[in-house]
């Protein structure tokens, strides 16, 4: 049974992703769980453009502003999706399409449990990626976890191009 904490968290994270003066911030998962006799609670927000510390503090300090007002012990940690967010619902399989992507499965897919490739979204209950063999449609029911890949290499050659193209348009 959640406890009162627990619901009002729940409720504060609702009323964050309808707030219009918090347009685009996107509660990505969270996740209260009892450790010891302290509620931890944990939330990953996302936002186009990227997370910054000041989204993280304005945050976490609307909600400590809702739960301060409890007796009960617990911790609070809001975090950037990151660089290799992970994608949990079925829209975000359709929102990164494109994107490189790492995929889990609980069952052995294709002699393997890790798959790695661009996604192509959704067809039915599939997730489509495309990987050096081909396209591989990954039941939704299978997917342990799946996070976009961050690709280091590919900032530098887009940096590498930009610079290049930026002294062309300059003459040197």
């Amino acid at each position: 049974m959640a406890s009162e904490l627990q619901l009002t968290f729940e409720r504060e994270l609702d009323a964050i992703a309808h707030d219009p003066a918090l347009a685009g911030v996107e509660i990505v998962a969270h996740r209260a769980r009892l450790v010891r006799r302290t509620t931890e609670l944990k939330v990953t927000i996302d936002r186009a453009g990227g997370v910054d510390v000041t989204l993280c503090e304005r945050i976490a300090a609307r909600i400590n502003a809702q739960l301060d007002r409890f007796a009960a012990a617990y911790t609070l940690e809001v975090e950037s999706a990151g660089l290799e967010r992970p994608l949990v619902r079925p829209g975000d399989y359709e929102r990164f399409r494109g994107s490189r992507v790492r995929v889990v499965t609980n069952l052995t897919v294709n002699g393997g449990k890790t798959h790695r490739g661009t996604l192509r979204g959704m067809r039915g209950e599939a997730v489509i990626l495309e990987t050096d063999r081909g396209e591989l449609p990954l039941p939704i029911a299978t997917i342990k976890s799946a996070n976009l890949e961050y690709d280091p290499r590919a900032d530098l050659q887009r940096d590498k191009r930009e610079r290049k193209a930026h002294g062309n348009r300059h003459g040197n």
